[in-house]
């Protein structure tokens, strides 16, 4: 989105902001039904809006797209903002905005999440933002599962299961260099050096071994079998199986330890 000027025919650089108070002003006569200081605040906080959306520049939609569906949850936080609380409009705006871009990527998302745990969520999101607006805060998940009646840990899940995914390579840090991606924090317990150097060494043993021998391990690891089939399938007898078995286990065994 960096170095787009125009989102939805509308020049980003030439958006207006409002000073506080005119909008405190507007904001009071939003409420008393001025539809004239209603437009004037939707144009006065498209920045806000702007700002917001920023936040999900990495997921592949359209910014025009995202831009108008953040329009929408300013309009409703307009609309739904008590302007007698001592709270700042963009303190009870960004929170609503964001949740209708939110809404809006889990809805469009490939994902797809059960309808009644949907339905849990937005009661959930709803909740949120009414206590976010009468306590001035962000509330708890204690708190909000406490108002709504329900287990802690089923808020939790809700709000996990119609959480938008993110991508390996968002990034999570910046210093002005190369950005810190979510995939650099992720370990990898499998492919470190000392696994690494066993598949190495596993593989070298493997392949220092007699054809049968090969034949045998393949047949009783890789694919399961007894050594009575084994031994069915090769036409030998089972202590056959059993004695080069365990001469070619021994043989990579001596292998690795000379490594």
């Amino acid at each position: 989105m960096q170095g787009k000027v125009e989102i939805c025919g509308v020049n980003t650089a030439r958006l207006k902001v409002l000073p506080q108070e005119q909008m405190d002003a507007l904001l009071l006569r939003a409420k008393a039904g001025d539809e004239q200081a209603r437009q004037e605040l939707i144009e006065g906080n498209l920045r806000l809006v702007l700002s917001v959306i920023q936040r999900f520049e990495k997921r592949g939609e359209s910014p025009d797209d995202l831009f108008q569906v953040g329009c929408i949850g300013l309009i409703k936080a307009i609309a739904n903002f008590d302007p007698t609380k001592n709270v700042r409009f963009s303190t009870y705006g960004v929170p609503m905005i964001a949740g209708e871009v939110r809404r809006y990527l889990r809805d469009n998302s490939a994902i797809r999440v059960s309808r009644s745990i949907r339905d849990v969520a937005y009661k959930i999101l709803q909740c949120k933002e009414g206590m976010l607006l009468k306590l001035g805060r962000e509330p708890t998940l204690e708190e909000i599962a406490k108002e709504l009646e329900l287990p802690e840990e089923e808020v939790t899940q809700a709000l996990d299961a119609v959480c938008a995914p993110i991508s390996l390579h968002d990034p999570v840090y910046s210093d002005g260099a190369d950005p810190l991606t979510v995939m650099d924090q992720v370990r990898d317990n499998r492919n470190t050096e000392g696994s690494w150097m066993e598949r190495i060494c596993l593989r070298n043993a493997y392949q220092a071994l007699g054809s049968r021998e090969k034949q045998i391990l393949s047949l009783r690891f890789y694919d399961g079998k007894t050594q009575m089939e084994v031994a069915s399938a090769l036409g030998i007898s089972q202590a056959q199986v059993s004695r080069l078995e365990k001469g070619a286990i021994g043989a990579m065994r001596k292998s690795f330890t000379v490594s």
